[in-house]
């Protein structure tokens, strides 16, 4: 190899380091400035005005909505970001408009949109439950931080239910938040709803019941419960629960009792090769569908 290839040679290899490096795109587009304003100039103001440019342009716009969206939230224009996207989302793809929910749903969530969170969260489970978010399969291919990565059907079910759940405690309908966050825990338990379950049987004065809930956290009994700040949590709301009700013993709680185990039991086993686009799991939480649909 010659000097002019070899120099050549190493300097498109310093060139795809850089991009590797500083997680930019490749070419001159707006886009790829706007990605260059946010990631390696640190000027949001910057990069907003280059993401409008390339939504204009018609360049990477799937991509350029959503991460002016969430720059946007950054700089605490989320009512900006909320219009950009029921704007402009009609220019994205098909396969896009799952990403951009969830972005809108983290903005309803810090604008204090509640009703707005909560309606969007049922219509995307009514997608699942129809079948139209899956497309009848038991996983997805989701995408966080530049990676890629598989989300099953239970998963993402259990993970809307848990949010759907956080947006009724906020409107303060415990009995609610209760109902949805069982269910999710039904489908895909995990220690951080246990302990928004056990928060929600609080607000309702049922001690003895959240007592329960928050021990399986601390017992290890749930996936996450080894996670810090789900554990921090628990031990809050154990010294809370004690405060509020000293009578309480860990004797009295020893867990699950059987009929609710063997239910566990026959819904991890419905759990097999699907037969038409209607998911299993919504059989099992039939009782509360028509909650959520309407």
């Amino acid at each position: 190899m010659d000097r002019i290839s070899r120099k050549s040679s190493k300097g498109k290899q310093e060139k795809d380091l850089y991009h590797i490096i500083h997680k930019v795109p490749h070419g001159d587009g707006p886009y790829v400035k706007a990605k260059h304003a946010q990631l390696v100039d640190k000027e949001p103001e910057a990069a907003i005005v280059l993401f409008w440019k390339a939504i204009n342009a018609g360049d990477r716009v799937d991509s350029a909505l959503k991460d002016m969206a969430v720059v946007m939230k950054q700089l605490d224009r989320t009512e900006e970001a909320i219009e950009a996207i029921k704007s402009f989302r009609g220019l994205c793809s098909k396969t896009a408009q799952d990403s951009l929910d969830n972005v809108l749903i983290d903005l309803y969530k810090k604008s204090g949109k509640i009703e707005e969170q909560i309606e969007l969260l049922k219509r995307k489970l009514r997608m699942i439950y129809q079948g139209e978010a899956f497309n009848g399969k038991p996983t997805k291919t989701a995408r966080s931080h530049g990676k890629k990565f598989q989300v099953s059907v239970k998963q993402e079910t259990s993970r809307l239910l848990g949010n759907l759940g956080w947006a009724y405690m906020q409107k303060s309908n415990f009995m609610m938040a209760e109902v949805v966050y069982r269910k999710a825990q039904m489908i895909d338990p995990d220690a951080n709803k246990a302990c928004n379950l056990g928060l929600c049987l609080i607000k309702q004065s049922r001690f003895d019941e959240a007592y329960s809930v928050i021990q399986d956290v601390l017992m290890g009994r749930l996936p996450g419960y080894n996670d810090f700040k789900s554990r921090k949590r628990a031990e809050e709301l154990i010294v809370e629960l004690k405060s509020t009700n000293p009578s309480l013993e860990p004797s009295d709680m020893l867990g699950l009792d059987d009929d609710f185990v063997k239910g566990l039991e026959n819904l991890t086993n419905e759990w097999g090769p699907f037969r038409s686009k209607r998911l299993p799991i919504f059989e099992e939480i039939s009782e509360l569908r028509d909650q959520i649909a309407c």
